[in-house]
């Protein structure tokens, strides 16, 4: 199957992705296959809260729109034009998927077909039905993608290298099973916030959206905060209030309760507004519904401490304090070229 084909059927799979959104799903007489798909797509996205508790309707959408976003004809040609995918010897590449957010594989899943070999994928539990439906989408696209892919619930079998997504504790399973063999392994990250007390309410709110998204399960998510030594937490409270609404989904809920009663019992002395809690604290992993903060004196220490740590941290998020920092509110919105972990994966699987 040649290069351009397969691009054109990413192309297809965006333009049906786009006809989804929270605040309307119209169908568009020009997409294709929609006379198979659009309906049992929306379905599927009002179900997936039953697949996953997590996995609410508005998230599901969100990511939906992302990916809407990311495969169009402009982005995809700009993400690949840095690499030569002429001569290709197919391999079969296996790729281990998690499902802490809606979607969260689905680049490696690009990038293995795109760069001209055949993937078996290992769903999350957590997420099962998102991305076979949008395989089955492709292949009535074009039907020689079903050479290419396959799903596999057993034990992975006859396959020339591995992605692999999880824990600490997984990846060092991974690291020992996968040994001989190419290999990228994902461990967990976090991502950090750094602000100065210049911020904008606007920034602030936007902010919010990056711990806020998924309910901050994601490694794009902020979990950590670093603040000047005598930062006011104010502007900050006011700002997140917009996203009071999460307390009233139950998971979320419960795990605000509980965290809360934990750090209460330990006598953590913590920020709170009664659907977040801040607590001050030298880790970046906080668990739902909490962000950790530090605070600083010199924001050179803070850039220092950061390269030291860079393998703990997924994005940083900041007004252009330090260098390759993202925008507020961007983090769970990265381009097509944005590799988790820093790890170009096209550049991996030309090598493979």
């Amino acid at each position: 199957m040649l290069q351009n084909d397969k691009i054109k059927c990413f192309i297809e799979l965006g333009k049906f992705l786009n006809q989804f959104s929270e605040s309307d799903c119209q169908k568009i007489d020009t997409v294709l296959h929609n006379d198979l798909f659009f309906d049992d797509f929306k379905d599927l996205i009002l179900l997936s809260q039953s697949h996953n508790g997590w996995f609410t309707p508005e998230n599901v959408y969100f990511a939906i729109q992302s990916w809407a976003n990311a495969l169009t004809e402009n982005n995809l040609n700009q993400w690949l034009s840095a690499y030569d995918l002429s001569k290709k010897n197919p391999k079969t590449v296996a790729i281990i998927l998690a499902g802490n957010i809606p979607l969260v594989g689905f680049h490696d899943f690009l990038s293995v077909l795109i760069s001209g070999h055949k993937v078996v994928v290992k769903t999350s539990s957590n997420d099962q039905k998102l991305l076979p439906f949008l395989a089955n989408y492709l292949i009535a696209v074009a039907p020689q993608l079903s050479e290419y892919i396959t799903f596999s619930e057993g034990k992975l079998e006859n396959f020339d290298a591995v992605i692999a997504t999880g824990s600490n504790n997984t990846a060092r399973y991974f690291e020992f099973y996968f040994k001989d063999k190419p290999s990228i392994i994902r461990k967990s990250r976090n991502s950090v916030a750094i602000l100065n007390g210049k911020e904008t309410r606007e920034d602030l709110v936007n902010l919010g959206e990056d711990i806020f998204r998924y309910f901050g399960l994601g490694c794009r998510n902020v979990s950590k905060l670093f603040v000047p030594k005598d930062y006011d937490f104010d502007a900050f409270f006011k700002a997140i209030f917009e996203y009071k609404e999460a307390i009233f989904y139950e998971k979320y809920a419960n795990n605000y309760d509980y965290n809360k009663a934990v750090f209460l019992m330990s006598n953590f002395k913590l920020l709170d507004n009664e659907f977040l809690t801040l607590k001050e604290d030298t880790s970046h992993a906080s668990p739902i519904s909490s962000v950790f903060y530090e605070r600083y004196e010199n924001l050179s220490d803070i850039q220092t401490r950061l390269e030291t740590e860079k393998d703990q941290i997924q994005c940083i998020v900041s007004n252009n304090l330090i260098e390759k920092s993202i925008a507020f509110g961007q983090t769970q919105q990265p381009n097509l070229w944005d590799y988790a972990d820093n790890v170009d994966t096209i550049q991996f699987l030309l090598a493979v």
